[in-house]
């Protein structure tokens, strides 16, 4: 071994007399993990040091978290090159940075977050895993656990959203880490030296340095450990817009709406005029009007106006509704193919293709035409037949062609019909029984009143899972009208609904509904 050494012209390691500075980053597809990377192994080589770095790629959520791992040391005083190890080793890791914040919970599982040497940096935003996405409720992981792991197993700890940081800054998130790194203390490099590597980089440069900048002062203004992250402030309604229109429908807002419901219901409104038009938010806002008259009657001012704030997300979602034109409309918009390419980080010298998968069935393409001739075709039931084979069967379109892409643009482009569609037709009459009966139990039941109005989460969707949703809000709503008379009714109605988001089966409504049908059976008959 000593003769092949001396061959290849390198020198004995000797005794070792220090240590390495070793970090892991932990990052996911299009997030610049490996940017960070490399400037972290440039920004240790400019100053003489020797800096190694290794990647795993990880496929279990998202687009891939990926383990990077650096480590650097000086070399030694004859020049000798240390050996330095390829991936982290629990408790010998010095600092973690993570890209998102179960990633950093992802960190203290596997170990390498120690209370005796690891400075932690993670952002505190959350990019959902598949899993958290697919569930037909909120299954979102709670943060809490990691939150609270955070402040024991780490040295150091640096959270705060950095992703936000890095857009409000026209950056990405690797440019927020390195700023915080930077501040952290970790490494015995000055900030001009930071600023160098980047430079070098050559690519959004000036929005990489604000980023940088903004993050490395919120590091050093970090508040004491244990403070809360300061609140978000909620966004404050336009004074006025450009456009005449819009400005009439903002008027109408704060006239008619309590203030409890002016923030979501101009949320609600800009997601029902662009799904629409300027008449359809006019609509909008008259259906909220009236809501808001029937909360007054019933008390509504003592109970914060509840009804009427939670009719604007619901009600904005049952206008928004997925029907064919609105399917086409955003798989060839612009935005939809830029977050595809951010999410797959497409290159300067690379091109997109994307295939849409879309099953449509006759019932949703019929639903699309002008109510009389709907009705004529579905009476035709040869021929609608003839059609639904014809189909009812799945297809992979190129958007990226034309031949894909124009289909689906013209289809998007029929907004201007849908209102005289038999579709609208038959989501405008659900909607308006839906409300109906929240409205009718407000009176009597406040809590109820509010209760029968979330039941608009169970619709979403189209074609099958439209269905499905559908029959689980028949059979909430049935069961709740039937014990709208009993004072636990509105604890009984968020039961149902918790049985039904939690899983697709329907088996958890049913047992809840048929508990409730078992003590109505033992009630006196009034």
């Amino acid at each position: 071994m000593k003769d092949d050494t001396v061959k290849l012209g390198l020198k004995p390691g000797g005794p070792a007399t220090e240590r390495p500075i070793s970090i892991a980053i932990v990052a996911m597809g299009g997030q610049g993990g490996g940017v960070l990377t490399g400037w972290i192994v440039a920004l240790a080589e400019a100053h003489g040091w020797v800096a190694q770095s290794t990647s795993v790629p990880g496929v279990a959520q998202r687009t891939g978290a990926t383990i990077y791992y650096v480590e650097m040391m000086r070399p030694g005083e004859g020049g000798q090159k240390p050996v330095l190890a390829q991936m982290p080793t629990p408790g010998d890791v010095d600092v973690v940075i993570a890209s998102e914040f179960m990633e950093a919970g992802r960190s203290i599982l596997r170990g390498i977050v120690t209370p005796d040497r690891t400075t932690l940096i993670a952002s505190s935003h959350r990019a959902l895993a598949v899993s958290e996405k697919m569930a037909p409720g909120d299954s979102i992981a709670d943060s809490g656990a990691v939150t609270e792991a955070i402040g024991v197993v780490a040295k150091q700890e640096i959270v705060f959203d950095m992703n936000a940081m890095a857009v409000a800054n026209g950056s990405v998130i690797s440019s927020s880490m390195f700023g915080s790194l930077a501040a952290s203390g970790t490494l015995p490099f000055p900030r001009e030296a930071y600023y160098e590597v980047i430079r070098k980089g050559g690519k959004g440069v000036e929005a990489s340095i604000r980023a940088f900048d903004a993050a490395h002062e919120r590091t050093e203004t970090r508040p004491p450990a244990g403070a809360p992250e300061p609140a978000p402030t909620q966004a404050a309604l336009p004074a006025t817009l450009r456009d005449k229109r819009a400005n009439a429908l903002l008027a109408r807002l704060r006239s008619e709406l309590p203030e409890q419901a002016h923030e979501m219901a101009w949320l609600g409104l800009q997601k029902v005029v662009d799904f629409q038009d300027a008449a359809y938010g006019d609509e909008y806002l008259d259906i909220l009007s009236d809501l808001t008259r029937a909360d007054r009657a019933a008390g509504g001012e003592a109970h914060g106006f509840e009804f009427t704030a939670t009719a604007t997300k619901y009600l904005a979602n049952a206008m928004v509704y997925d029907d064919v034109i609105r399917v086409a409309r955003i798989k060839t918009q612009s935005a939809r193919r830029q977050r595809v390419a951010d999410e797959v980080g497409l290159k300067d010298d690379q091109v997109l293709h994307t295939t849409e998968f879309m099953h449509p069935r006759m019932e949703e393409v019929a639903s699309t035409l002008p109510v009389g001739l709907a009705n004529w075709l579905k009476s035709r039931k040869r021929l609608y037949d003839w059609l639904d084979r014809r189909i009812d069967k799945g297809r992979r379109i190129s958007t990226y062609r034309l031949s894909g892409f124009l289909p689906l643009h013209v289809a998007g482009a029929l907004k201007g019909l849908r209102r005289k569609s038999l579709r609208h037709q038959t989501e405008a009459a659900h909607r308006d029984a839906w409300l109906a009966d929240a409205t009718q139990a407000l009176p009597r039941n406040y809590a109820l009143g509010v209760a029968m109005l979330t039941f608009r989460r169970l619709i979403k969707g189209y074609s099958d899972t439209h269905v499905r949703g559908h029959s689980k809000f028949e059979k909430a709503m049935q069961t709740t009208k039937s014990i709208a008379d009993r004072d636990d009714a509105a604890e009984w109605a968020r039961r149902l609904l918790t049985s039904a988001i939690k899983d697709a089966s329907s088996e958890d409504l049913d047992g809840t509904i048929r508990t409730i049908e078992s003590f109505r059976a033992n009630e006196p008959i009034k």
